[in-house]
């Protein structure tokens, strides 16, 4: 699903937001088989959280028409016992969702995990005992899939949460997360000076009365401040989802073009 992601969001963006049926087939087709249809796979793609919506076979990306303070964003932090998905799990999961400034829901686990390294104790504070008889990794990530809906994925270090949990999703049928997502270090780093960008130096920088390091909730809470603190230095251009999606990871030269027209 990954491959039909990219693609569409690409022809959304070339359309001005807005897909006929054949285009939409032409590009999804591509990567059907023999057992799915473009109905099934439109299907599957709202399951998965990409933010696509149809009438009378016309297929919108609702985040090329949301504005963004208007959009919700859900940020999430995860703790694992390792770094490779592949090898390692989650263990403990934390998310809030953003809506027009304000924080308007949370979700927060811990993940049930028989082995746990004292070096990550150490990190976090989780104990062994804190994760015996949590919820299973099925049921956490489930909990997460509906958590998020449609919502963007936002994380400090995107890259990492993402990845592992699209990994984790993908290996108990949960199928690919199709999210659009925003790096709140790749934001901060366009809207605001400063030192460094980890999340515990803007913690300590920016005065956030949340201060639990490495544990998901409060880092999670922690990079939503990041991100409302971005929003009010964005530039004028600015306006919808999909402007903020790629100003995150616009080129300096790209935002001085935009700056002179």
């Amino acid at each position: 699903m990954r491959k039909v992601f990219e693609e569409l969001t690409t022809a959304f963006r070339r359309h001005e937001g807005v897909l006929t049926q054949d285009q939409f087939e032409h590009i999804v087709m591509k990567h059907t088989t023999l057992l799915e249809d473009s109905d099934t796979i439109f299907i599957l793609l709202q399951a998965s959280g990409y933010p696509i919506e149809e009438e009378a076979g016309i297929y919108r990306l609702k985040t090329f028409f949301t504005p963004y303070r208007e959009q919700r964003y859900c940020v999430v932090d995860i703790e694992t016992n390792g770094s490779k998905p592949g090898t390692s799990q989650v263990i403990e999961i934390g998310a809030v969702m953003v809506h027009q400034g304000e924080v308007v829901d949370r979700y927060e686990t811990f993940v049930e995990c028989a082995f746990l390294p004292e070096y990550i104790t150490k990190i976090t504070g989780i104990e062994p005992e804190d994760l015996m008889g949590a919820p299973t990794r099925r049921e956490a990530l489930t909990g997460l899939r509906h958590f998020m809906d449609d919502a963007v994925f936002v994380a400090h270090n995107a890259n990492f949460d993402y990845s592992f949990l699209d990994a984790s999703f993908e290996r108990f049928g949960l199928g690919g997360i199709g999210n659009p997502v925003l790096c709140t270090i790749d934001l901060a780093k366009r809207t605001f000076e400063s030192e460094r960008y980890g999340l515990a130096y803007l913690i300590e920088s920016l005065g956030m009365e949340e201060t639990m390091h490495h544990r998901a909730y409060s880092d999670a809470l922690c990079a939503s401040k990041v991100m409302l603190k971005s929003f009010e230095t964005l530039p004028e251009y600015v306006k919808t989802t999909d402007d903020l999606l790629q100003f995150a990871k616009s080129s300096k030269k790209s935002r001085r073009l935009h700056a002179e027209k």
